[in-house]
């Protein structure tokens, strides 16, 4: 599949809405194409000083047009792709393109799963002190609460990376678990500290009882 190409240093995935400032004469460009063709574009990840992995984005609005021709723009994240190859300039074009492999998306996670996910996330809100709505099981979307639990961006291109829901689930489980860890024992160290600076009543110590 080809596909225009903007590469970003930034990661959205599929479902999230994706907000984004043009200002580059060729991003203009492919943002005209969109609404003239109604055509997709991919947003490959700038990481490692590479682009492997992106998602396929389609254009739902113009927000904004300024004088000089920069716009916002709102977009939504379709489809994980693997990039197979990259051109500066599409035949014809000032942007970017090349031939992406689009991913399958396999929904494989068990309610149990999800739900140990959910119950780890409230948990973990809870020890941050941020409310968090609780999400039944049949609405659940791991992707929609990516950017909410505190993964680095090399973790969630990692993510991305991961076919399989049940993959991703595990490899969010493990994040919890030793994120909550962290937190717990922070919490703990606070709560030792703030004894500890607080004035006490000692007994004091019988020196019959000792043997020297």
């Amino acid at each position: 599949m080809r596909l225009p190409l903007f590469p970003l240093k930034s990661i959205f995935f599929p479902g999230e809405t994706v907000p984004l400032h043009i200002f580059e004469d060729r991003y203009k460009e492919l943002i005209l194409d969109c609404r003239r063709e109604a055509i997709t574009f991919g947003i490959p990840v700038y990481i490692y000083n590479q682009i492997a992995f992106g998602t396929e984005v389609q254009l739902v609005d113009v927000v904004n047009m300024y004088e000089g021709g920069e716009m916002d723009v709102v977009c939504v994240g379709r489809q994980v792709f693997k990039v197979q190859s990259f051109q500066n300039e599409m035949e014809g074009k000032i942007y970017p393109g090349g031939d992406v492999e689009l991913l399958e998306n396999i929904n494989d996670a068990s309610a149990e799963l999800k739900d140990a996910i959910l119950q780890k996330i409230q948990k973990l809100y809870g020890l941050m002190d941020v409310p968090f709505e609780p999400i039944p099981i049949n609405k659940f979307n791991m992707y929609s609460l990516v950017h909410k639990i505190g993964l680095s961006i090399e973790q969630e291109y990692q993510l991305l990376q991961m076919p399989k829901e049940s993959e991703r689930l595990k490899f969010i489980n493990s994040h919890l678990m030793a994120t909550i860890a962290v937190l717990e024992e922070v919490n703990r160290t606070k709560g030792t500290i703030k004894m500890n600076g607080d004035f006490k009543n000692f007994d004091p110590l019988d020196f019959e009882d000792f043997n020297i």
